[in-house]
C-alpha cells in the first residue's frame, strides 16, 4: 500500500509506516502524478483535493489533518466512493489560546480592560465554544451567534447577528467557509456587515480568509469605521494584500491553530481514521513532545491588576507579536518571493506548546488570579 502525505503533518512517517509505504511532499506539490499509484492521501489545508487531482488514481481514502474541509470536494469523493475523514476539533484549544493572546494585546495597546468589553463570537462550534470559555475567564461579556446551531438546539442564548454587531466591541469569527445555502459564509463580512458593526470596534478572523471580503475590510479602515483588526487568515493566501497587512493591528500567517499539541492531535485523529478504514489495530503511540521554549514562568503579583499579570504570563507562553513581526517581513522582500515566504513561515513554524504544558508560579498571587490561570490551562505548583 502506498500513502502520500503532506510533509508538514507531524510524525506522519512514524505513525503510518507500519501501514504502508509513506511518501511525503510539500502540500502545494501534491499533484495528480504524485497520487496516481497511491491508495491513501493525507493532506493539510493548502492541497485542493478534487477531480483534477484524483481522476484516474487508485486513492480509496482521503484524510485532512485540519478542522476545515473547504479544500476538499466532498461531493466528488462520495461519487467515487472514496472514504473521507477530517480532524475536527484537533486545534480548537490552540486557536482559543491565540484569541486570548490577541485580546490581551489589544487591551494593553489601547488602554482598556477586557472586563469592560463585549465580544461577539460568530460560530460556536469546536473553536468558538472554547473562545467563549476563554473570554469568560478574562471577564468579558460574551454574545454568541450561530444560526445552524440555534435552529438545531433552540437554545435562547444565541443572538441575531444584527444584535451582535450593534453591541459588540470585538467580533471574532469561527465559521467554516461555505458558498451555498442560507448560512453561506463566503464574504459574510462584507460592506453591509462592516457598516453595522459598532463604530470603533475590532474584527478578528481566524477561520478562513474568504469569510471576510478583504477589499471591503480595507475600505472600512480607510473610512475609519473600525478601530482595528486581527487577521490570521487572508483571502487569496499565500498571496496577501500588502495594504491590508499594513492596516491591521495584528497579522499572522494562518498559524492560530499551529500549536504542536494541535497538530499532533490531528495526526492521531487521521491515523485512527485510517486504521478504522483498513480494519487494523491502532498501535502507534505518540512520542513525548518537546518541552515548550518557556516551560516555567515566574511572575510577581506586586499590586498589579490581574489582567496585566495574565497578559505578562500569556506573552511569555505564546508571543503572538513575534508571529506578527515575522509576517511583516514579507513587506521587505520582492513580490515574486512573497508566496514562498508565507508558506515557509508555516512549514518552519517554531515549536509552540499549549498552556497546559507550562507551569506558572505567581509570587503572592491571590486566589482569584490563581483560578484564572488554571482555567486558562496553565499548571501551577
Amino acid at each position: 500500500m502506498k500513502i502520500v502525505a503532506d510533509e508538514n503533518i507531524p510524525f506522519v512517517k512514524q505513525a503510518f509506516e507500519k501501514l504502508g509505504e509513506v511518501v511525503t511532499y510539500p502540500g502545494r506539490h501534491i499533484n495528480s502524478a504524485a497520487v496516481k499509484e497511491s491508495d491513501i492521501l493525507l493532506v493539510r489545508s493548502i492541497t485542493r483535493v478534487d477531480e483534477p487531482l484524483l481522476r484516474g488514481s487508485k486513492i480509496r481514502f482521503v484524510a485532512t489533518a485540519t478542522i476545515g474541509c473547504d479544500h476538499i470536494d466532498i461531493d466528488y469523493l462520495k461519487k467515487e466512493s472514496i472514504q473521507f475523514a477530517s480532524a475536527a476539533g484537533c486545534n480548537a484549544n490552540s486557536v482559543a489560546e491565540y484569541l486570548a493572546a490577541a485580546l490581551l494585546i489589544l487591551a494593553r495597546r489601547h488602554g482598556f480592560s477586557l472586563s469592560e468589553k463585549t465580544i461577539g463570537v460568530v460560530g460556536v462550534g469546536n473553536v468558538g465554544s472554547r473562545v467563549v470559555e476563554k473570554a469568560g475567564i478574562l471577564n468579558m461579556n460574551t454574545l454568541q451567534n450561530d444560526p445552524p446551531l440555534s435552529r438545531k438546539t433552540g437554545e435562547l442564548h444565541f443572538r441575531p447577528i444584527e444584535e451582535i454587531l450593534k453591541q459588540s466591541d470585538i467580533i471574532t469569527l469561527h465559521v467554516p467557509l461555505t458558498y451555498e445555502g442560507q448560512d453561506a459564509t463566503y464574504h459574510m463580512v462584507n460592506d453591509s456587515f462592516l457598516e453595522k458593526m459598532k463604530k470603533g470596534s475590532f474584527l478578528i478572523n481566524t477561520s478562513r480568509g474568504a469569510v471576510v471580503d478583504n477589499p471591503a475590510l480595507l475600505m472600512s479602515f480607510r473610512q475609519n469605521k473600525l478601530k482595528g483588526a486581527v487577521l490570521d487568515v487572508w483571502e487569496g493566501e499565500p498571496e496577501i494584500n500588502e495594504e491590508l497587512l499594513r492596516a491591521v493591528e495584528l497579522g499572522t500567517p494562518h498559524i492560530a491553530g499551529y500549536s504542536l499539541d494541535g497538530k499532533t492531535n490531528a495526526t492521531i485523529l487521521i491515523y485512527r481514521a485510517v486504521c478504522h478504514f483498513l480494519k487494523v489495530p491502532c498501535d502507534w503511540q505518540l512520542p513525548e513532545l518537546p518541552s515548550p521554549p518557556c516551560p516555567k514562568i515566574e511572575v510577581d503579583d506586586s499590586g498589579e491588576n490581574d489582567e496585566k499579570i495574565l497578559a505578562e504570563v500569556v506573552k511569555k507562553a505564546y508571543d503572538l507579536e513575534r508571529d506578527d513581526k515575522a509576517l511583516r517581513e514579507v513587506l521587505e522582500i520582492p513580490q515574486s518571493q512573497r508566496q514562498i515566504f508565507f508558506d515557509q513561515l508555516r512549514s518552519k513554524y517554531p515549536v509552540r506548546r499549549e498552556f497546559n504544558s507550562i507551569e506558572v508560579n505567581v509570587k503572592g498571587a491571590n486566589q482569584e488570579l490563581s483560578q484564572k490561570l488554571k482555567a486558562l490551562g496553565f499548571r501551577q505548583r
